[in-house]
C-alpha cells in the first residue's frame, strides 16, 4: 500500500504563500495521476488541483485558478502545491491522492475523485485576514 505524506502547511496571513509537499513511499506514484484536496471545517471535502501522471495536464478549482500551482517530481516520487495569494477562505486540511476523473467521457476537466477513499493525515493551512 503506497503511502502518501503531506507537509508544508502552517499559519500564512492573507496575500500570502506556501508550498505543500506530498511525498509518496513508493515509485508507482510515477504511474498514476495525482490530486490535491482539501477540507475546511464543517464543509465536504474538494477537489482543488490535479496533474496527470508526467505533468502533461493539470486542473485546477475556479476558487483558486491563477493563484495556485501544481506541479510534481516522478523521480523523487513528490507532489507539489504553490499556493499564492492566499485568502482566509483557503483555510483548510490539504490532502494528496491518486485520482481518476469523475467522469470518463469528461476526463479531469470534469472533475477527479479519490478512487481509494483512504486519506493521509493532511496539512493544515490557515490564512489570517
Amino acid at each position: 500500500e503506497v503511502q502518501l505524506v503531506e507537509s508544508g502547511g502552517g499559519l500564512v496571513q492573507a496575500g500570502g504563500s506556501l508550498r505543500l509537499s506530498c511525498t509518496a513511499s513508493e515509485a508507482t506514484f510515477d504511474d498514476v495521476a495525482m490530486g490535491w484536496f482539501r477540507q475546511a471545517p464543517g464543509k465536504e471535502r474538494e477537489g482543488v488541483s490535479c496533474i496527470t501522471w508526467n505533468g502533461g495536464s493539470t486542473y485546477y478549482a475556479d476558487s483558486v485558478k491563477g493563484r495556485f500551482t501544481i506541479s510534481r517530481d516522478n523521480a523523487k516520487n513528490t507532489l507539489y502545491l504553490q499556493m499564492n495569494s492566499l485568502k482566509p477562505e483557503d483555510t483548510a486540511m490539504y490532502y494528496c491522492a491518486a485520482v481518476l476523473p469523475l467522469d470518463t467521457r469528461l476526463g479531469y476537466g470534469g472533475g477527479w475523485r479519490n478512487p481509494f477513499d483512504t486519506w493521509g493525515q493532511g496539512t493544515l493551512v490557515t490564512v489570517s485576514s
